[in-house]
């Protein structure tokens, strides 16, 4: 289901050009009213496609004011019940509050190093263009490899129902 934008506790991240939610959605879905004409709310973030919302929780998670929330599949959350993170420095809240009224609150790390501080690249080889269209380049060695190259599929090892 996808997020919304609670405008009552919406404060457009303090008129800045651009909201948190703006900045971390993936999708590029959460945008800013600056005069009111898109939603009647100025200064108020919004979900422009709300079906085209991937529901991954990052406009939920780093909304400072706690604006943004997720619609769930019943499934999940019955109706009633509510799931809200609270993002802090070090960690995220997690509050959930079922139907019956009960609340129980989860708190996880959210990061074991420092931000831009990963190398993902370091101590991998420089890739080489010229090897891409060689034998073994994605799935391993024509010799060995872990996959063994690409073989075409063999009819005989089709596993048949009789």
């Amino acid at each position: 289901m996808p997020t919304y934008v609670r405008t009552d506790k919406c404060d457009g991240c303090k008129g800045q050009d651009k909201t948190a939610c703006m900045y971390i959605c993936p999708h590029d879905l959460m945008m800013l009213d600056k005069d009111g004409s898109a939603t009647g709310h100025a200064m108020k973030a919004y979900n422009q496609e709300p079906e085209q919302c991937w529901e991954c929780y990052s406009c939920v998670k780093i909304c400072p004011q706690q604006a943004i929330e997720c619609r769930h599949y019943a499934d999940i959350v019955p109706l009633g019940g509510m799931v809200q993170p609270l993002r802090g420095t070090d960690s995220i809240m997690w509050t959930i509050k079922f139907r019956n009224g009960n609340v129980k609150r989860f708190k996880f790390p959210i990061r074991t190093t420092p931000e831009g501080s990963i190398k993902p690249y370091d101590g991998k080889p420089t890739a080489k263009y010229a090897d891409i269209a060689k034998t073994g380049f994605f799935t391993g060695t024509d010799g060995g490899g872990i996959t063994k190259g690409y073989r075409p599929g063999n009819p005989a090892e089709l596993i048949r129902k009789k």
